[in-house]
Order: structure tokens, then C-alpha cells, then sequence
């Protein structure tokens, strides 16, 4: 079992950036894949990016388009989102989520991200 938690969010104008983490705790030798979603009010939670914690391997939905970029830091455990040219469809809470190869079973809390137009 592992137990999340984000940080970084907040407001910023369209075409900003910002950079959000994702601290891990507790059983994390048997980790597979690690990833970020978001869910906007009144919409379902959705893929947005992530990576493989041996290799690195990134995955991202299409509509990030290259704006986004994920990293880990394994020596940390800790995750990152690095968000560009936000947009206000971007608005959303943003949740971290672990995968120990059996899909994504363990969650965050969230952090809010508002972008402003």
C-alpha cells in the first residue's frame, strides 16, 4: 500500500505555467507505473499523463499536446507534472495515482488547479 500526496496547485492565467508533485509513502519497491488524472466539475476523471517508475516511460493523453511533461524522481519518490500554456478547459482537481500492475488502485487527495481566462 502506498499513500499520496500532491501539491502545487493553484491559480494562474491562461497561457501560464505550473508544476505539481506528488509525494509517495510507505510500499514502494513493487511500484509499476505512476499517474496523473484530473476530473473538472460535472465531468468524468480522465488520463492525463504517466510514466513507468523503472524506465521512465512517459504516456500522455492527446489533448496535454505536448504542453505537459511528467518526470519522477525515484531517489524521492516523488512525481511531477509540469503543465504549459494552461488553458481554462484545463481547470480541474489534478489527482496522483499509483499502479502496482493491476491498474491505478491507490490515490491521492488532489489539488486544485484553476486557470484563469
Amino acid at each position: 500500500q502506498v499513500q499520496l500526496a500532491e501539491s502545487g496547485g493553484g491559480l494562474v492565467q491562461a497561457g501560464g505555467s505550473l508544476g505539481l508533485s506528488c509525494t509517495i509513502s510507505g510500499r514502494t519497491f513493487d511500484l509499476d507505473r505512476m499517474g496523473w488524472f484530473r476530473q473538472a466539475p460535472g465531468k468524468e476523471r480522465e488520463f492525463v499523463a504517466g510514466i513507468s517508475w523503472s524506465g521512465g516511460i512517459t504516456y500522455y493523453a492527446s489533448f496535454v499536446k505536448g504542453r505537459f511533461t511528467i518526470s519522477r524522481d525515484n531517489a524521492k519518490n516523488t512525481v511531477y507534472l509540469r503543465m504549459n500554456s494552461l488553458n481554462p478547459e484545463d481547470t480541474a482537481i489534478y489527482l496522483c495515482a499509483a499502479n502496482k500492475g493491476f491498474g491505478y488502485d491507490s490515490w491521492g487527495q488532489g489539488t486544485q488547479v484553476t486557470v484563469s481566462s
